[in-house]
């Protein structure tokens, strides 16, 4: 498909994802949750995903039957990211496309915050999304080449919420982590985006109902009536909503976007 464009020029697009077909993609967190939904829709066109996860053991990319390759990562852990990337990097080659998907939460009112899970939501959602991120920015930069890194935020690196203070300063150091990098590695034609899902359909949310209700005096139920009353599209979101928001990212359609915290909220959050 031919399509003109504002200065007479014309931009080709054949199939809209044709760009990732055969692409080495890296996504992190990809044993369920949207890490999950991320992982298989990638597989879906034609890419060489590699999903990564802390559940898993083998730190080398093992077959799945599923269509893609599973590796053990812990994301905190340096010498555990530099080695999942050298692995990935020696057996199918450069990462063109990594999306950091692995993240936790842990809840409470900040006065009631132990600083042992104020560390733990930093060194996993904050500290991770930097070793990821700069693992696969270093390889980039030494093959010469452009490439994709998103990172998942939230909804939370933009807003405040009651009992997660630990996670929302979290998300907002991702969020910042995604504007300097972007900044840095632009002259390279590297982009760097953030994603930010808003409520999604996920174990974590499920268990964070649960834990949130109680601190609240709700049960899990009347949080997600909650949670459905104050999403303007009348539903929350599925993993699906999240990866397709990744695929754009990663493909030629977004060559011009950098530094972005794009919202996949269903309104609840647009700014």
């Amino acid at each position: 498909m031919r399509v003109t464009v504002g200065d007479g020029g014309t931009a080709v697009f054949t199939h809209p994802f044709h760009s990732l077909e055969g692409e080495v993609v890296l996504v992190t967190g990809a044993r369920q949750g949207i890490g999950e939904g991320v992982r298989d829709a990638f597989v879906a066109v034609g890419a060489r995903v590699v999903g990564a996860d802390l559940a898993w053991s083998d730190p080398r990319p093992t077959a799945d039957p599923a269509g893609y390759w599973r590796a053990h990562v812990d994301v905190s852990d340096e010498e555990s990211v530099e080695a999942l990337a050298g692995a990935v990097e020696e057996e199918l080659g450069t990462i063109g496309v990594v999306v950091n998907c692995a993240g936790l939460s842990t809840m409470a009112r900040v006065v009631d915050t132990p600083v042992g899970d104020w560390d733990l939501d930093e060194r996993v959602n904050a500290r991770g999304s930097f070793l990821v991120a700069r693992a696969v920015a270093r390889r980039l930069e030494a093959a010469g080449r452009g490439g994709r890194i998103i990172l998942v935020a939230s909804q939370a690196a933009k807003n405040g919420y009651r009992c997660m203070g630990a996670y929302v300063a979290s998300k907002h150091a991702v969020l910042g982590l995604t504007r300097t990098l972007a900044i840095e590695e632009a002259p390279l034609g590297i982009t760097v985006n953030a994603v930010c899902p808003g409520i999604i359909e996920t174990p974590m949310k499920h268990r964070e109902r649960i834990e949130g209700g109680a601190l609240r005096g709700m049960t899990a139920q009347e949080v997600e009536a909650e949670d459905n009353s104050q999403v303007p599209l009348g539903r929350t979101g599925t993993p699906a909503d999240v990866a397709g928001v990744c695929l754009f990212l990663a493909s030629d359609l977004a060559s011009y976007m950098t530094g972005q915290g794009i919202n996949v909220t269903g309104g609840m959050t647009m700014h």
